[in-house]
């Protein structure tokens, strides 16, 4: 029997295969390709020093199995045009988080959202252009989505990254 499809038991919702864990070669790749996405097969393979045709595969195998879930651009806010950023933490009603997580997906600027356990239900991260419309996400959208009782935002000063690849 194969290790992706042993009789293990998986989550609700799963694909019903259970995911290999990760070698240090397929970390090596992780980590060759969240430094740089736009890295061929071909360099990846020469960096890790495994074959090309290991290094495709590989990279197939973690995309399958929802290792790896995409590639894409990383934009910095500011010269973007989104100059004030805000984490904005929502105490909702209780039972109220599926329709209050469908409305935040449609609201404009908010970047990403975590549900939590703990003081507050919900956090989001908001990039807008301005206070004005920080103002107007928060106080116009935000506080009018069914569900939601309160808010608390806070402006973000400045960012930096911290260690992203943790089996580097």
């Amino acid at each position: 029997m194969s290790q992706e499809t042993g009789p293990e038991a998986t989550p609700e919702g799963g694909t019903g295969r259970t995911v290999r864990p990760l070698d240090e070669v397929d970390r090596r790749i992780l980590d060759e390709l969240v430094r740089d996405g736009r890295t061929s097969v071909r360099t990846l393979a020469e960096r890790i020093h495994i074959s090309r045709t290991n290094a495709y595969a590989r990279v197939e195998r973690l995309l399958r199995d929802g290792v790896i879930t995409g590639f894409r651009a990383q934009v910095a806010p500011e010269p973007a045009g989104l100059g004030t950023s805000a984490y904005i933490a929502l105490t909702i009603q209780q039972n109220t988080w599926r329709e209050v997580s469908a409305e935040l997906a449609g609201v404009p600027y908010i970047e990403h959202a975590a549900l939590l356990g703990g003081e507050h239900d919900v956090l989001a991260l908001v990039r807008a252009p301005d206070n004005a419309a920080l103002r107007d996400v928060v106080l116009g959208r935000i506080q009018g989505i069914p569900g939601v009782l309160s808010t608390r935002t806070w402006l973000v000063f400045e960012e930096f990254d911290g260690t992203r690849t943790p089996w580097a």
